[in-house]
């Protein structure tokens, strides 16, 4: 494992070189108010773990919202918030004629569905040739139509933006780029959810919070509102694939960079460029970033699953770094468990 301290912690990177990016939102009531009226909304746990040395905690997101992933928060989240907002009576066809179109790496493209569906839209899901079948299919039986569109996630991205623009779709990205914020910034929004849950139920408030990145979208709003309520003290780490440095290398540049490198096991987790919005957050909020390997993150995976926590490389990053990070014996860690085994 790479470690590398931030030397912007506290003040952030420079603006100019942030194309205008706005701060991760803190507004955690508002996505909580709204999944408050949804019959599917429910707490997820937060488990306490032995035996990975210092005391460990992991926020439960593999039965979100019955999509099996933190990202049931976060697109899903967006199009309810724009259904409310049409003043319709029938909420369930609200969005009728509208279609959203996105990218996805894993589950984002879920979340897209589901709340297209909920809400009368329909969603286009492009997909990269790396993305197993078995997801596209579950992609199917939720409404979406799936594309299929280039090598790895930036192709795919890439053409969703450029049909978006064609077809005159609404595109909702889990990322953000210059003059590309106002959906990913609600769409990070709805992540507070979660961490607003996890800062509640924490019996304690840790001393490292330790979190996994592909964009960042996840990280930056966790981190945003784990500072604003415990302050500077917990040490935050963001954890990456050492194929997808894009966070890393973006700090270690002082300012975003576009990563190359092999496809990583950690498929949600393979972003190589981040997302503005989240740079933006990070640089400010975590104290280090960290570069793990494939092998690193498989090798947490049997003990999880030993302890009824089965979950995938992307969902265990965060506690793959720990196993090779030199905590005190008295240290209180907070982790996510972010997607189910085999998403």
């Amino acid at each position: 494992m790479q470690q590398l301290s931030n030397r912007y912690r506290g003040t952030g990177l420079p603006e100019d070189v942030l194309m205008g990016a706005p701060w991760p939102s803190v507004a955690a009531a508002a996505p909580e108010a709204l999944l408050a009226q949804c019959p599917a909304a429910g707490e997820t746990p937060l488990v306490e773990v032995e035996g990975f040395g210092p005391r460990l905690w992991l926020k439960d997101e593999r039965g979100r919202m019955g999509l099996g992933s933190f990202k049931a928060l976060g697109a899903a989240y967006v199009i309810a918030h724009e259904a409310v907002a049409t003043g319709a009576e029938d909420l369930a066809r609200a969005l009728e004629g509208r279609t959203y179109i996105t990218a996805s790496a894993g589950n984002h493209g879920l979340s897209v569905a589901a709340g297209a569906r909920i809400f009368g839209a329909k969603a286009v899901v492009y997909l990269s040739e790396t993305v197993p079948e078995s997801f596209a299919a579950r992609l199917r039986e939720k409404g979406a139509e799936v594309v299929r569109a280039g090598a790895e996630y930036e192709a795919s991205m890439q053409a969703a933006f450029e049909t978006a623009r064609e077809k005159g779709w609404t595109l909702l990205s889990d990322s953000s780029w210059e003059g590309y914020f106002d959906l990913p910034h609600r769409l990070m929004e709805g992540y507070l959810a979660m961490a607003a849950e996890a800062a509640r139920q924490m019996p304690e408030p840790p001393t490292h919070i330790l979190l996994q990145a592909g964009v960042g979208g996840l990280a930056g709003a966790c981190a945003a509102w784990f500072r604003k309520v415990w302050g500077a003290a917990p040490q935050i780490a963001v954890v990456e694939p050492d194929a997808a440095p894009a966070l890393h290398h973006s700090i270690a540049e002082g300012g975003p960079v576009e990563t190359v490198g092999p496809v990583s096991n950690m498929g949600r987790l393979d972003c190589k460029a981040p997302s503005l919005i989240a740079l933006k957050g990070l640089a400010r909020d975590a104290d280090t970033f960290a570069l793990i390997s494939d092998a690193e993150a498989s090798a947490v995976l049997p003990e999880l699953a030993a302890r009824g926590l089965a979950t995938s490389e992307s969902g265990a990053a965060g506690v793959a770094a720990l196993h090779l990070m030199d905590l005190p014996a008295d240290a209180r860690v907070l982790c996510i468990l972010s997607e189910e085994a085999g998403a």
